[in-house]
């Protein structure tokens, strides 16, 4: 009886709907415009976005403790589980003299998974040096990734690619070829799906399938590039013609975001240098912006991790050591307001610490790229945090053409 008289109650709405006399409430279409694909709930979801373990100024009296529940939280999400402790085992495959330092073709191995090649710069001289891990950027081009920051030889392909890269987007220059002349030892190290750890027909399509791939084994993308970065930045440190002191990681574009993402990880970088990947993630979520294309976004996100954590508050993780971050003015990717906040909230965080000298932000005019001027205000900036200058300059930005922002 029960169920007869449930069934006769919902016949009448049924009724109703069938004659189109009842409003139809449910969501058609659930998807936006293809160009983002958010779900037309985006806003509600956005909404809940708390970043409960980001910064605020109620940290401010405590900021170690607010550091040490983040790096917990940050390690737990952002890296493969478990510590790989595989031998290094590195093996010299060639080596060319370059004047006044010496550039190595190697390989070594990066995790018990991957045994990489990686290109090495020496100078020439007494050790130990300061060294640089340099961290090649996406650019939607997996054919060179640590050849778009140390010169290459030997593969003609290669070294048209590099050098029309770095025209393209450094003045013509190889950053990790500038800062070897300066007398610091640079690693280049592919990230998986560039250069020799790219596949036969690998191209912008592919990222999503490799994203997905790894998903399904229990990993991630840009989990295997952080923790692969860290395995990195500690081979660097433990070459013996290296200053452990004085490690830094540098990067442009994607090299960028895994600079400041090593740096807060990992213990042995001890300086940073990001160059255009830096903005909150809410104000990267605007149409048209790669962070809502899925493909190249999937090696930068980590599933969950804006639960806890805004990108600031990661990079902001590595306070109090040395970082340099650069914008440009009209970089399309990065939009001004949101790069301007997410400074202004790492400041706040290197404040705290009473280091606010060791954090410096700078937008420069342009658009997407590390031209030669702003080269050579970064370099002389890690000589200066590295004690390589007898009086570190004042801004990191150039003399007349940067509009600095204000550290508060």
């Amino acid at each position: 009886m029960r169920l007869w008289r449930s069934a006769a109650l919902a016949l009448p709405s049924l009724a109703l709907l069938q004659s189109g006399l009842a409003q139809a409430n449910f969501q058609n279409p659930g998807l936006l415009a293809p160009e983002s694909q958010l779900p037309v709930f985006h806003q509600q979801l956005r909404d809940r976005l708390d970043f409960s373990l980001g910064w605020t100024k109620e940290h401010h009296a405590k900021p170690q403790a607010w550091t040490q529940a983040g790096l917990r939280k940050a390690r737990e999400l952002m890296l493969l589980p478990g510590q790989d402790l595989t031998p290094f085992s590195a093996h010299v495959i060639e080596e060319q003299d370059r004047g006044s330092y010496v550039a190595r073709k190697l390989e070594f191995n990066v995790s018990a998974d991957s045994r990489v090649a990686a290109l090495l710069l020496l100078p020439k001289g007494k050790g130990p040096f300061p060294a640089v891990l340099a961290l090649h950027d996406h650019g939607a081009r997996f054919d060179i990734g640590k050849e778009k920051l140390i010169q290459p030889w030997g593969d003609e392909a290669r070294e048209r690619a590099a050098a029309a890269w770095a025209g393209r987007y450094f003045s013509g220059r190889y950053p990790g070829d500038e800062l070897a002349k300066r007398g610091y030892v640079v690693l280049a190290v592919d990230a998986l799906g560039w250069s020799d750890r790219s596949g036969a027909g690998f191209e912008r399509d592919s990222q999503q399938a490799l994203a997905a791939n790894l998903f399904n084994l229990g990993s991630s993308w840009a989990a295997l590039i952080a923790t692969e970065d860290i395995r990195a930045a500690k081979f660097l440190a433990e070459m013996p013609e290296v200053d452990a002191r004085h490690i830094a990681a540098l990067g442009f574009s994607m090299g960028a975001q895994r600079a400041w993402q090593v740096a807060a990880l990992s213990d042995a970088v001890t300086a940073s240098i990001a160059v255009n990947w830096m903005a909150g993630l809410q104000g990267l979520m605007v149409p048209g912006n790669n962070q809502l294309k899925g493909q190249s976004s999937f090696a930068m996100l980590h599933p969950y991790l804006a639960r806890y954590l805004d990108y600031p508050d990661v990079a902001a993780l590595a306070a109090p050591k040395p970082m340099l971050l650069y914008a440009g003015a009209q970089d399309a990717l990065f939009p001004l307001a949101s790069v301007s906040q997410a400074f202004a909230k790492m400041a706040q965080v290197w404040s705290a610490y009473g280091a606010v000298e060791q954090l410096q932000t700078c937008v420069w005019p342009g658009g997407h790229e590390f031209t030669a001027p702003q080269q050579q205000a970064a370099f002389d900036w890690l000589d200066g945090q590295f004690r390589r200058l007898e009086q570190a300059p004042q801004q990191a930005c150039g003399a007349s053409t940067f509009t600095p922002l204000k550290n508060d």
